[in-house]
């Protein structure tokens, strides 16, 4: 679930807390995306607008496995986490 204030997180900070916490959301151009690792290995993002037969987020990039490689990714409109900083609003992912 996401939570309600804003982080305070800087672009260089952003892969040590993604790191911790293991997942956050991003709210971008109209758009919210779950940042989020598979059992502490891979990274990805998902997007929140759409479900699978699961019930659960779709996923809309690839599967890489280091934290470098997933903000090096460009999955928002050929952008990158990086590029697009400055737009975004980052949240905790919390549990219910």
């Amino acid at each position: 679930m996401k939570a309600t204030e804003a982080l305070d997180v800087t672009l260089e900070d952003l892969p040590m807390y993604l790191r911790a916490n293991h997942s956050a959301y991003m709210d971008v151009d109209g758009a919210t995306y779950y940042l989020t690792d598979v059992n502490d290995r891979f990274w990805r993002a998902q997007d929140t607008s759409q479900f699978n037969d699961k019930g659960h987020f779709v996923d809309c990039s690839e599967l890489v496995p280091t934290i470098g490689e997933f903000m090096d990714l460009a999955f928002l409109d050929g952008k990158t986490i990086p590029e697009v900083f400055e737009s975004a609003t980052f949240y905790a992912s919390v549990k219910e």
